[in-house]
């Protein structure tokens, strides 16, 4: 597994679809596989999952991005990716892991 948490001082709807938009567009392979969204009087939150193929480990990689906004205040981000593994009781080839939240970065 691999995480990436961040603050960002951005409207909610204008980053959550363009990471919608940037992963579903930045591989032949990707998909969004389940979306849902609350709400509050003053906060949101949205999770995406995304699940792709990853070239450099031979497998699928799903990566859960979450959003979390209260009043006023900056966007949580919270990603996480996993299923990069091609072992079976440890984990190894996590590069797919970590290039999916690699271009996760590059949109940010």
């Amino acid at each position: 597994m691999a995480k990436l948490e961040l603050s960002l001082n951005e409207d909610f709807n204008s980053l959550l679809s363009r990471i919608t938009d940037g992963i579903i567009n930045g591989s032949m392979s990707a998909s969004l596989e389940e979306s849902s969204d609350f709400r509050s009087a003053n906060a949101r939150c949205s999770v995406r999952v995304f699940e792709r193929y990853s070239y450099a480990g031979n497998n699928r990689v799903s990566m859960s991005v979450t959003l979390f906004k209260e009043g006023n205040g900056p966007v949580q981000l919270s990603a996480i990716t996993s299923g990069g593994s091609q072992a079976l009781f440890f984990k190894i080839n996590t590069w797919g892991e970590e290039a999916f939240l690699d271009k996760l970065r590059e949109i940010l």
